[in-house]
């Protein structure tokens, strides 16, 4: 596969990421069609902050028509959704007002700009073995070809080199192919929150020797 290249994130790479966000962001299908009236309101949780906080942690996969996929991390979850509650939230909060109205109405627009005024800063325990976090996605042009495998990887060692013990990440209840992806990996399940049908899994992995 060289037609790929998996890399360091560098500046530049917001629009890139937000992109693969949005194209993943139906519980790893294609969330374009839910997000229309706001391509970008996945991006600004769960990609923005970590280019901008932790941009050492993570990893880009793109080929010859751009970011295809990406991998990021948080070395301390706590520290990193404290800095995220202080510098990047208020700003979320006074662009995007909290949506009104019957909330069983709401649009998936609508439950994300909830999120920007009601974050969910779950850590699943034992909290001193997994403190890190970390996320990936990847198009489907570059699924199937080991990517995934290998960035996840990447981004464990970099966690690994600083220290960390071990690493969560969540994961929609819905999106069984995902959770066996990281359970081949080695993860375990930690917690789950919210309802059976439509809520999130969380799995952790060791770092330690």
């Amino acid at each position: 596969m060289s037609d790929f290249t998996i890399r360091d994130v560098r500046a530049g790479d917001e629009a890139g990421a937000s992109h693969v966000c949005l194209k993943t962001g139906d519980n790893g299908a294609d969330g374009e069609a839910l997000y229309r009236a706001d391509p970008g309101a996945l991006g600004r949780i769960f990609t923005g902050p970590y280019l901008a906080f932790a941009p050492e942690l993570g990893l880009i996969l793109e080929d010859a028509a751009g970011v295809c996929g990406y991998a990021l991390g948080a070395l301390d979850s706590r520290a990193f959704f404290a800095r995220y509650e202080a510098e990047w939230r208020p700003r979320l909060c006074a662009e995007f007002p909290a949506p009104s109205g019957d909330p069983t109405q709401w649009d998936a627009v609508q439950r994300i700009h909830r999120l920007y005024h009601h974050p969910d800063y779950f850590c699943p325990e034992p909290y001193a073995d997994f403190p890190s976090h970390l996320h990936i996605d990847l198009l489907p042009r570059a699924q199937g070809h080991g990517f995934g495998r290998r960035m996840i990887e990447g981004v464990m060692e970099k966690l690994r080199r600083r220290g960390s013990p071990g690493a969560h990440l969540g994961v929609g209840t819905r999106n069984l192919r995902a959770q066996a992806f990281y359970r081949h990996l080695g993860f375990r399940e930690l917690a789950r929150t919210g309802p059976a049908d439509d809520g999130c899994l969380y799995l952790g992995k060791s770092l330690r020797p």
